[in-house]
């Protein structure tokens, strides 16, 4: 004796109803909906409306839903992109000695570093206002800032700045791309520029 047998069995000796077996019918299929005639016809207007009529989204609303919210994403997208990732300064070039490049970061490892710009360290008239705070593109340009920073020569860098920060971009908003050495006597004021003494 099966397990669907010993099921049946003991249903009909308890006297419970066995609700596999139901007499409940199917119901029968509705039958199809007639189609709308055209707006422009005169019979659309003159049928009788549904109780669930005005619970129907209108085409013409939904359409400008959708196009709204595309709209919105797009603009989202776009300013993301310019906030993060279009720098608003390319391509700019600073002087200076590089104070001191470090390797720091949680999550996200960056290189990051600090240098005395020329323009501020033999400016007289002003009072020392602030460094130039960076982080370096990529490890080969960190490693050649890092011998620069040993030697203590001057430097040339290349930089580009953003309008905010990114993790695995860096701390700064400021991204050195490229350095190299420079001499000091072509960029310093005439007062200030070293003599050599053959």
């Amino acid at each position: 004796m099966g397990f669907l047998d010993r099921f049946t069995r003991d249903s009909e000796e308890d006297g419970n109803t066995d609700f596999f077996e139901s007499d409940i019918k199917p119901e029968a299929p509705k039958p199809p909906k007639e189609p709308l005639p055209p707006v422009d016809d005169p019979s659309y207007w003159e049928r009788d409306e549904s109780e669930w009529e005005h619970l129907k989204p209108h085409r013409r609303g939904m359409v400008v839903a959708w196009t709204a919210a595309a709209v919105v994403i797009a603009g989202l997208v776009v300013g993301f992109y310019l906030r993060f990732f279009s720098p608003y300064v390319d391509d700019a070039v600073e002087y200076g000695y590089i104070e001191h490049i470090e390797h720091r970061g949680t999550l996200f490892r960056t290189y990051e570093g600090v240098m005395i710009p020329y323009r501020e360290l033999h400016d007289t008239t002003r009072v020392y206002r602030r460094d130039f705070v960076f982080s370096a593109a990529d490890t080969e340009v960190a490693t050649r800032l890092k011998r620069f920073e040993l030697s203590h020569c001057p430097v040339r860098v290349s930089y580009r700045q953003y309008h905010a920060t990114l993790p695995w971009r860096g701390s700064s908003k400021i991204i050195v791309t490229a350095v190299d050495s420079v001499d000091a006597a072509t960029i310093l004021p005439p007062g200030f520029r070293p003599e050599y003494v053959p």
